[in-house]
């Protein structure tokens, strides 16, 4: 489970223990471990709409600092790691992401199709863009089954129409659906983009997608 860019706290260890509730082992990374130990910046309680901007400023380079290249190292150290804790079960794993951790679970899924069976991001970041490697150029590699929980706003009905294009050709299941009535950030209870009904609706989707194609539910990233 990557997490958004705001980085850990409680409300991620929250929906972790919700997912492990369902018999998933749940590895929630702290991306930011090079910059220290989460929490890396000082955090609110409650991250309204006021305290954005500050919070922001103080993430954006950490962010910045998190090249693909860390990435894709990051993620092949985790998924070691998974495969060789004696309580996971064999068989395949699944990658979810919130914010920028969406276009983390992307690129884990397309550089290790091998053993990611299932991707859901949800309120994604930029996964569309004109970078020679925009995650949606990655889709093409990707063997597991994907399902994109988005915000109204968050891409452009253009960008949308090529992640649904990528992900159709490939032939990754669900593809990309728009929550109705949410903001960017719904499933952060922590914060006012928080949306009961959006964030209900993504266990709803997320859920069903692990139990298809998760060979038992013991395994779970």
């Amino acid at each position: 489970m990557y997490m958004d860019a705001i980085g850990l706290r409680p409300v991620l260890r929250e929906m972790a223990r919700e997912l492990a509730g369902h018999g998933y082992y749940v590895l929630v990374p702290n991306v930011y471990y090079r910059h220290g130990p989460a929490p890396v910046v000082e955090l609110p309680e409650f991250i309204g709409n006021d305290e954005r901007p500050a919070l922001f400023a103080k993430v954006m380079p950490l962010l910045e600092a998190h090249t693909t290249e860390n990435a894709l190292r990051d993620a092949g150290a985790y998924l070691e790691f998974l495969t060789a804790r004696p309580e996971v079960g064999a068989g395949p794993v699944a990658v979810t992401g919130y914010c920028m951790g969406a276009v983390l679970a992307v690129r884990t899924a397309a550089a290790h199709p091998e053993q990611v069976a299932a991707v859901a991001g949800f309120h994604p970041g930029a996964l569309v863009t004109d970078a020679p490697d925009s995650p949606h150029k990655l889709v093409p590699g990707i063997t597991a089954q994907v399902h994109l929980g988005l915000a109204e706003g968050d891409f452009t009905p253009e960008a949308i129409g090529e992640l649904d294009q990528a992900l159709s050709a490939a032939g990754t299941g669900d593809g990309c659906e728009v929550y109705p009535g949410s903001v960017h950030g719904f499933t952060m209870s922590d914060t006012a983009a928080f949306d009961p009904a959006s964030s209900q609706l993504h266990w709803d989707r997320l859920l069903p997608l692990l139990a298809r194609t998760l060979s038992s539910g013991s395994t779970g990233g």
